[in-house]
């Protein structure tokens, strides 16, 4: 499985970004987090084949039960749904 890591000077939370590659609100969304300076991790789902990506749906409608992109888990609690800027900005101050 495919994870990426962004380095970033704002590591206080922990930032698990589900996304695809083709989708405008995960770039959106990516952009945000780079332009906040967060450290996060993130994976674009269409680019997983077979077994992984089945696991990797499986672990997104556990937090996220209709599905949708993209899902952002902070803290492994706070989950966000869609592009949300401010919704993204207040939970991670």
């Amino acid at each position: 499985m495919s994870i990426h890591h962004v380095d970033g000077t704002n590591a206080k939370n922990s930032v698990f970004l589900y996304a695809l590659s083709t989708c405008p609100w995960c770039k959106k969304t990516k952009a945000l987090l780079n332009e906040l300076n967060v450290k996060y991790d993130y994976i674009d789902v269409d680019l997983i084949i077979g077994a992984e990506q089945d696991k990797v749906v499986a672990d997104i409608e556990a937090v996220n039960p209709q599905g949708g992109f993209p899902t952002l888990v902070i803290n492994k609690t706070n989950v966000i749904v869609g592009y949300r800027p401010e919704e993204i900005k207040e939970a991670l101050a």
